[in-house]
Formats: structure tokens, sequence, C-alpha cells
């Protein structure tokens, strides 16, 4: 009987928290006063966005200029199914803007009612949010706009009130996950409370996860081969950090096991006992949740600690 691979819908999000120079403070502050700020590099062109070193000669540069809202398209791809947080919601083209003044040009959003509409060559202007923080989605988005003057660059001093010090980015990917073959096989074994491995035909270990192949041989695995329920603690580190979205009390142990029957060590976390009698060797067991697809974390069972000969060779 085949099984059917499975797979999900997967996120992996970070939002971090950035510093920023003084020339990346001014340029983003001056975006929430409508000011498109760009720096002269030492062989005097205007680079926008601006960077605090030269690009060329690695020095630091500070001498910022203010140059146009308005600006010619160099280059630009048609975006026919924007995705959550896209600058716009209806299908919209991404386009490189050289704005008048600068000499290098700035990715951002071309709202146009279709591909027809936008070319090289064509001038826009840009659309300020009617909300601005000192971001780069202050710039809403670049709309089609007849002017052809090009305006000249001034200096600036880069200074405003209440300067934007910091920035949250929001890093996020979504997309669809498969295991694959024999992840899917060990899945749903574990839905049995079970924890399964595959061997490989060549070498003779045991992989726990299996991932289809060997590592090692470089051959594909199929033979399947229950592992466990014990194991030993290899290494171990201990967690003082609390994860957001974790609702465990630190400090916690997590560390990789060696179950039995297997000759790659898998990580889990370790329960049942304090954090600071947790060691190397240590035998423990799967604990798992009413309904839970994977063991909620492991526990001592109460044997004698393994001897080290026995599991060196899954450090």
């Amino acid at each position: 009987m085949t099984t059917e691979v499975l797979k999900a819908p997967l996120v992996v999000e970070f939002p971090f928290t950035r510093s920023l120079g003084p020339v990346q403070s001014a340029f983003l502050t001056g975006l929430r006063e409508q000011v498109v700020l760009g720096v002269r590099a030492a062989d005097g062109r205007i680079l926008v966005p601006p960077v605090e070193y030269d690009p060329v000669t690695a020095d630091e540069i500070r001498d910022l200029v203010q140059v146009a809202p308005t600006g010619t398209v160099t280059t630009w791809a048609w975006n026919h199914a924007p995705r959550r947080g896209q600058p716009l919601e209806t299908p919209f083209a991404w386009v490189l803007v050289r704005l008048d003044g600068a000499d290098t040009a700035l990715l951002h959003a071309l709202d146009a009612p279709g591909p027809d509409a936008v070319h090289t060559g064509m001038r826009v202007r840009v659309r300020w949010a009617a909300e601005r923080s000192g971001a780069i989605t202050d710039i809403a988005c670049f709309e089609p706009d007849d002017s052809a003057v090009a305006s000249e660059v001034a200096v600036h001093d880069g200074q405003f009130e209440s300067m934007v010090t910091g920035i949250i980015a929001e890093a996020r990917l979504d997309y669809t996950y498969s295991p694959g073959r024999a992840q899917t096989d060990y899945i749903n074994a574990l839905a049995d409370r079970r924890i399964v491995g595959e061997r490989c035909p060549s070498c003779r270990k045991v992989y726990v996860p299996p991932r289809g192949a060997c590592p090692t041989c470089g051959v594909a695995t199929a033979e399947q081969v229950q592992v466990g329920p014990g194991g030993t603690v290899t290494t171990y580190c201990i967690v003082n950090i609390k994860a957001r979205n974790l609702d465990i009390e630190v400090p916690y142990v997590y560390a990789h096991i060696a179950l039995d029957g297997a000759d790659l060590a898998l990580h889990g976390r370790i329960g049942g006992i304090p954090y600071d009698q947790v060691r190397m060797g240590l035998r423990v067991e799967p604990v798992w949740t009413e309904g839970g697809r994977y063991p909620d974390h492991y526990r001592p069972t109460g044997e004698p600690d393994a001897d080290y000969e026995t599991f060196k060779e899954s450090l």
C-alpha cells in the first residue's frame, strides 16, 4: 500500500529590532517627512537608497543630499498575484526607479492598470502613505507621472525632529512544506506512539528521523526499523531564555538523545528532573501528551547511566 506523502502550510517568522546608524536614520526619518535623501559617494555619484560606506573605497560616507520624488523606471517585472504584506493588494509592477538627482535605482511597487501600461523609461512619482512612521513603507508606491523635468539635488544636513533610531523588521516566509516519503512514514508512526528509522543497505546504520537516503553512503534507504522507546542523553544544553509562544519555564534542558537501536541522535526536551541533574549517559524515555503526534519531552527511566563507550559514536 502506498502512503500519501504529507504536506502542510508552514510559516517561518522572526521579527527583530535593528538599530540605525546616522545615514539610515536620516533616510527613514526623511521618508516620514516626505523627503528622499541619498548620499554622495567618493566618485561623486548619488546613491539612493543611501549606504553608510562607499561601495568602491569602503570609506565611511555622510554627505547627504535631497533628491526628487520623481524619477525614471530603469527595469520592471509584473506581479500578477500580490502576496501578504506586499505594497498593493491588486496586481502591480515591481520597478527599479532612478529618482531625479540619483545615480542608482530604488526598488518599489508601481501602481499601474496592467503590464501594457508599464515600460522602461516611463516617468513616475512617489505616492506617499497617508500615515508615516519612518519606514520604507512610507512610500506607499510609485504612480505614473507626466513630468519630464529632472530636479536638481540639494544638500541636506539629515536632521529632523524626533529622529528614527531603530526599526522592527518583520521577517516572514510562507510556504508549503512536504517532508517526503521517509519522514511521512516517520510522522505517521508517531501518531501510533512508535518511533521508526530507516537502515542503510550499505553501512547498516539506522537513521532517525529518516531522510530517505544515507548521508554517508549516498544510497537510498527503505528498510524500516522501529527504535527506542528508551534512549541515552549524549549531549545537552541548558536554555535560559524564554521563547515566545512556548509555555515552558526557564531554565530547561534540550538534549541530543540516541534512541536504542538508532545510529543518529535526535533532539528533545528533558523533563521530570532538575535541569542541573541532567548529564551525559542519562537513560530517558518519551512522555506522550494526550492526542499528541510526538513526544512532549523525555524523562529519566531510573536505569543506571549508560557507559560512555556505548554512545560515543552518537555525539
